[in-house]
């Protein structure tokens, strides 16, 4: 974490992790450009295709359907405060171990322009996997 960080990239880090702990679905839109692009193995658990979305109101539908569908088995969103950036790349982990046990593991990788996330990728760890894998499952 650098102390020099831009308060724009800091503020996206802080109120993506707010608003998604919170599932505020129009604050965590608002984030995005409106030509933003989301890309996830999980967009691919979901909604089929090939797990990338364009535009804001395609990520608002994304994580509403997000929520009400997996937000018991996805994540308990713990994270260290830890985040690394160049001014305009923003990276952090949700890291497999936590204090109370395991978590679904995910790192962000945050392209920030404007103050507004342009492109974010979503990488899954081997837990993350299993639990979108065990979804897959579940839809036959």
């Amino acid at each position: 974490m650098l102390e020099q960080t831009d308060p724009r990239v800091r503020r996206i880090y802080e109120q993506w992790h707010e608003t998604t702990v919170r599932r505020d679905i129009e604050g965590l839109a608002g984030l995005y450009a409106v030509d933003g692009v989301f890309e996830s193995p999980a967009v691919m658990a979901l909604r089929g295709g090939d797990g990338i979305l364009r535009g804001r109101d395609a990520i608002r539908d994304y994580f509403q359907t997000f929520f009400s569908r997996l937000d018991k088995n996805v994540a308990e969103w713990y994270r260290t405060g830890e985040y690394l950036t160049n001014g305009r790349l923003l990276m952090w982990e949700y890291p497999r171990q936590t204090p109370n046990g395991d978590q679904t593991d995910i790192l962000e990788s945050i392209d920030v322009v404007d103050g507004l996330i342009q492109y974010h990728r979503v990488y899954w760890g081997w837990v993350g996997f299993k639990t979108l894998l065990d979804r897959l499952k579940d839809q036959g």
